[in-house]
Formats: C-alpha cells, sequence, structure tokens
C-alpha cells in the first residue's frame, strides 16, 4: 500500500481549512489567521475534533468576535452564528449557548497563547524601519489589574484586595503586558493574583524576559527602574530607559560628566538578596552596572545607553514620551473591548478570556500594519477603535457570500481615520461629569436580601 506524502498531507490539512474560510464557516477572523504568515500554525495548533455545530475553528472565530463586539454576551454570539447560518443556506439549529460554552471549554489555552504571542512576533518582526526608533525594536512593559465575576473559584485564585470587605468585592488579577512599540502589537502578557510573593509585576515581567532579544530597547516607568532587571538585560545585550525610581536619589555632581544634567554613574549591587533567587543566582551578579542618568523636562531618566554622541539627551527624552504609548494601548483593551471586568465564572475560563482579547486586540494591529503599509503612515497613526468598528461592520458585508472578502477596500477604508496630534497634551485626571448617587453595597448581597424581608429596608454597612 502506498504511503501519504508528508507534504500532501500538509497541504491537504490546509487545503481543508482554507475550504472552512471560503465557506465563512469561521466568522471571517480565520480570513486573518490563515493568511500566509500563519496558515502553518493555525493548522498544526487546531486539536483533533469531530464535526460538531462549533468546531475549533469556529468556536475559536465566535470567541474573537465576541471580544469585540459592544454586547460580549454569550447569547449574543451564539444568535450571531445561528443568523449567519441561515444566511448560508444552513440550518439555524438551537440558539441555546450551552454548545457554545462547551465548545469554549474545549478549545486549547496554549493554542490561543501561541496565537496572540506569533501574530505579535509577526507583527513587530515586520515592522518597516521608519516605524522604528532609530531601526531598533523598542518593547514596552506596564501592568494593570483586571477585574472579574465575585465566584468561590475565582475568590481562591484571584483573591479580592484586603481593603475590602469580605462579600462585597471582586476578585482581582494582575496583568503585565509586554508590547511593541511601533505597531502596537502584544508580545507576551502574564496574569497573576493582586498579591502574594511572586505576583508583583517584577516577578510577571521576569516570567517573560526570553521576548527580548540582543538589540531591543525596554521603555518602561520608574517602578521597573531597579538594579536586578537591569543587569540582566545589560547580560543579554538589551538596552533600558526607565524614569528614575523615587527611592533612589541623584546627584549630578557625582560620576562621569558628560554635559549639563548627564553623568555616568555606577550602582553597586544591592547587599541583601531578594527572595525570589537563589544563593547562586545572587552571586552570578555583577558587583556594580554603570548608567547614564540625564534630566530632561523635568525628570531622570536612566538608561543603559551611555555614549552621548549616539544617544543624546534630546533622543532620550522624545524617546521616554513614546512610553505613553502602552498607557493607551491598555486602554483599547480594557475599555474599548471592554476586558477591565471579564465575564468568565472559573479561573480557567478566565484566562482564556484574557488571552482571546490579547488575540483580538493583535488581530485588528494586523488591519492597521496592512492598512499603514498600502497607505504610507506609520501604525500608530491610525485609529483602533475605528479599525475595530469597520471589521465588525465588514462582516455583515461578506457574511453568506463567497466572492472574497475585498480585502484592499477594508485597508483603504481602515486608513482613512487617523487618531489626532496632541504632543505634549496635559489632562487631569478627573471626569467632568458626575455618576449617578446610587447607594454603594457594603454587606453582602444575600445579607442585604434578608434584612429587606425582615425588616422591609436594609441596613448598609
Amino acid at each position: 500500500m502506498q504511503k501519504n506524502n508528508p507534504r500532501s498531507v500538509v497541504e491537504q490539512q490546509q487545503q481543508e481549512i482554507q475550504r472552512h474560510v471560503c465557506r465563512n464557516e469561521a466568522v471571517d477572523f480565520f480570513n486573518v489567521l490563515t493568511g500566509p504568515h500563519l496558515l502553518e500554525l493555525t493548522d498544526s495548533l487546531l486539536p483533533e475534533h469531530r464535526e460538531r455545530l462549533y468546531p475549533p475553528t469556529v468556536a475559536l472565530s465566535i470567541f474573537i468576535k465576541q471580544a469585540l463586539a459592544e454586547d460580549g454576551s454569550c447569547q449574543h454570539a451564539v444568535n450571531g452564528w445561528a443568523a449567519q447560518r441561515v444566511a448560508e443556506g444552513l440550518s439555524p439549529q438551537s440558539v441555546d449557548t450551552g454548545g457554545y460554552c462547551r465548545a469554549r471549554q474545549r478549545l486549547p489555552l496554549e493554542m490561543i497563547q501561541s496565537l496572540t504571542r506569533s501574530t505579535g512576533e509577526v507583527l513587530c518582526a515586520g515592522a518597516k524601519s521608519d516605524w522604528r526608533w532609530r531601526d531598533r525594536s523598542v518593547k514596552l512593559v506596564d501592568g494593570t489589574g483586571i477585574s472579574m465575576p465575585d465566584t468561590p473559584d475565582n475568590q481562591v485564585q484571584f483573591p479580592q484586595p484586603v481593603s475590602q470587605a469580605p462579600g462585597v468585592g471582586f476578585p482581582l488579577a494582575q496583568l503585565v503586558g509586554v508590547i511593541c512599540l511601533a505597531t502596537g502589537a502584544v508580545l507576551d502578557a502574564a496574569i497573576g493574583p493582586c498579591q502574594g510573593k511572586g505576583n508583583s509585576e517584577h516577578g510577571l515581567l521576569r516570567r517573560m524576559l526570553d521576548v527580548f532579544c540582543r538589540g531591543d530597547v525596554m521603555l518602561a516607568d520608574a517602578l521597573y527602574c531597579n538594579y536586578w532587571l537591569i543587569a540582566r538585560l545589560q547580560s543579554a545585550g538589551v538596552d533600558a530607559v526607565f524614569k528614575q525610581n523615587g527611592a533612589r536619589k541623584t546627584d549630578f555632581r557625582r560620576g562621569q560628566q558628560l554635559g549639563a544634567r548627564d553623568h555616568i554613574v555606577s550602582w553597586p549591587k544591592p547587599k541583601q538578596r531578594p527572595h525570589w533567587m537563589t544563593e547562586a543566582e545572587f552571586k552570578a551578579y555583577p558587583d556594580s552596572i554603570s548608567l547614564r542618568e540625564v534630566r530632561v523636562k523635568g525628570q531622570v531618566l536612566v538608561t543603559t545607553m551611555v555614549n552621548e554622541n549616539e544617544v543624546s539627551k534630546q533622543d532620550l527624552a522624545t524617546l521616554y514620551t513614546q512610553r505613553w504609548q502602552v498607557e493607551l494601548d491598555f486602554r483599547n483593551i480594557k475599555t474599548t473591548l471592554g476586558m477591565d471586568v471579564l465575564r468568565c465564572k472559573s479561573p480557567q475560563m478566565i484566562e482564556k478570556e484574557l488571552w482571546v482579547n490579547l488575540l483580538a486586540y493583535n488581530l485588528i494591529r494586523l488591519l492597521m500594519a496592512q492598512a499603514a503599509v498600502g497607505s504610507g503612515v506609520m501604525p500608530r497613526d491610525l485609529s483602533f477603535k475605528h479599525t475595530v468598528q469597520m471589521w465588525t461592520q465588514w462582516q455583515y458585508l461578506v457574511s453568506g457570500t463567497t466572492t472574497g472578502w475585498h480585502r484592499e477596500t477594508l485597508l483603504r477604508l481602515i486608513a482613512q481615520v487617523q487618531v489626532g496630534k496632541r504632543p505634549g497634551r496635559i489632562e487631569p485626571r478627573a471626569c467632568k461629569r458626575r455618576p449617578k448617587s446610587s447607594k454603594w453595597l457594603k454587606v453582602p448581597r444575600e445579607q442585604a436580601r434578608e434584612q429587606i424581608e425582615r425588616l422591609g429596608y436594609f441596613i448598609n454597612g
């Protein structure tokens, strides 16, 4: 019996995926995931499965669509899938959400994580030289908090802050992300409880340091400016730019003078070994590191780029102003995509939901990068929210058709809306519009119900 050629088997598998894409069975997102860079990876990560109403391609694509929808409920997602099946001439089946929720649970977390990291890597590696800073890859680092439903399982994995009373708080996770400055793509992320050893932003970042390559530049705020991280980056050939940590004093009268408020100083290794470090690791760190400190625009910056002839004070100041992009990226992820409050009831699905949101974010960034190439603008100049709106509306056009998804037209429309240029913008961190004057619940809801039944009212606190 003649054996199948491995190459022909792979080609058959890829053709099968493309067949599903052409039939719109993947709710159009696999038009992006099965591009030339991601087709083989997507194929290799799909689990073995039997034919169902929600095979992995459909379940993942609906999950991504759900992350981008203003109504992110499972019922809305299932209703949309039933409507699309009717548009394609298929039976609508049931609109009960049980089958879809079970299909989401079957999706391997590793597949979603790999697709997210791979899309980020493709975007970062494909960034044009004029998108980069001095033709170098700058990677932003920052952390944020993520809330979720108050369920017993979520409370065990992600306990609520100790400042909140039992029964009236919400589980809180901490997320640290590494984001490409040129394209805005998420390269990697780590999630953990908001408190406890090993779950600080530094602890989460240590899990992801492999994403930094020799020649990269890490750009972050003062929280990350410490000896241990900088020494590790230097040993890996990675440069860094941070704002000076407020706990460290800067004396420009010391060190090697490079100019006004610009010098090279030596930071000695701290005498106390951190709890997360072994004795062997502690001894392997150098006794001191040489760093450059500069004062620009009223703030002190710390960097490993000590050659003032290659990188001037103004270059460092310009670069650090772009650190604010990571705040805007997290705003897009949390506010535009609605990830500030997750929906799932178990820790396993919480982590899966988070990574699907990051994958959806990267796919939008991929569309923005493609639109930027075709229009000759920078990806950061394009509007993320406009791209989300354009893509979600575009699916109504391509749903149920076999004429393709009009890629070039979509990219031209995405490039038409650009964000405003507001350098040096200053705004207070305060809201003008007042919230509704509702009472805050200060006792567990069950206790409040019991008091209302017994007394006709409840004592709030």
